[in-house]
């Protein structure tokens, strides 16, 4: 085999979309350990956000995904930015394969950008604790603590059936007070939002795991509420938010490179 066909052709890897004309540059802060300087190409007042690449795929590795982050952030300290999917890379070594995807979903990056414009994504999760939502469970259901009083002193072996039954009943507790408390926060968020993403929780300790798009305007608002859900439900259970995000759960944009 010759170096030739060992190395890499060249394209451009997308990072995402924003509505600007002329020249405009991040630095060298491109993906991989070459430091490529991330650029834009324009098209009719909607630019491509670049830089040069190996044509290959980009494990999704912490380092690799950083770097696509780390662009898109820059990005959207002074643009609305559509963010492209990680690891697309257009085949061709000049602009002209950017260009035709300019071109041809010219409409639908114009009409998202619109769409997206003074808006950002914020993200939530909020974690019960267990010992406490447990604790909070047992003094608010009276049937669990007649029963589970009752069993303190009894030989364990003599009420397996019993504890069994009361830990079926916890359990169904747990997935009640967890859904009452993610629609009591939904309640109260939902309204100042333009859109709303729940996505799937991880473990029956998550009480919420979502995605708000609100406008620039309404941050301090959304934050002042979302302090005050803290303050109130805080003993039972921790709040993790997260703002300015690129809005990956609001624009889900896959552009197919092999036509162009």
């Amino acid at each position: 085999m010759s170096n030739e066909d060992e190395i890499p052709k060249e394209g451009k890897y997308i990072y995402g979309i924003i509505r600007h004309s002329g020249p405009v540059e991040f630095g060298p802060i491109g993906i991989g350990k070459r430091a490529d300087l991330v650029y834009g190409i324009n098209y009719n007042g909607i630019t491509a956000i670049v830089s040069n690449s190996p044509i290959i795929i980009y494990e999704a590795r912490r380092v690799n995904m950083i770097a696509h982050e780390k662009v898109l952030e820059e990005m959207m300290k002074q643009y609305t930015v559509l963010p492209v999917r990680f690891s697309t890379i257009s085949e061709h070594d000049d602009d002209s394969g950017i260009l035709r995807i300019l071109e041809k979903d010219y409409k639908k990056f114009d009409d998202l950008l619109t769409k997206m414009d003074g808006k950002k994504e914020l993200g939530l999760k909020i974690l019960a604790h267990e010992k406490e939502i447990y604790a909070n469970i047992v003094e608010k259901y009276d049937e669990i603590r007649i029963m589970r009083g009752k069993l303190m002193n009894l030989p364990v072996d003599k009420t397996h059936y019993q504890r069994m039954k009361i830990g079926e009943m916890v359990a169904e507790a747990l997935k009640k007070e967890v859904e009452n408390y993610k629609n009591l926060i939904l309640d109260v968020l939902t309204p100042l939002t333009e859109d709303v993403k729940i996505n799937d929780n991880y473990g029956e300790m998550m009480i919420l795991n979502t995605a708000f798009l609100i406008k620039n305007t309404i941050e301090p608002e959304f934050d002042k509420v979302v302090n005050d859900l803290d303050e109130k439900y805080g003993s039972l259970m921790t709040f993790k938010y997260v703002g300015t995000l690129p809005p990956y759960n609001f624009v889900n944009l896959v552009i197919n490179t092999k036509d162009n």
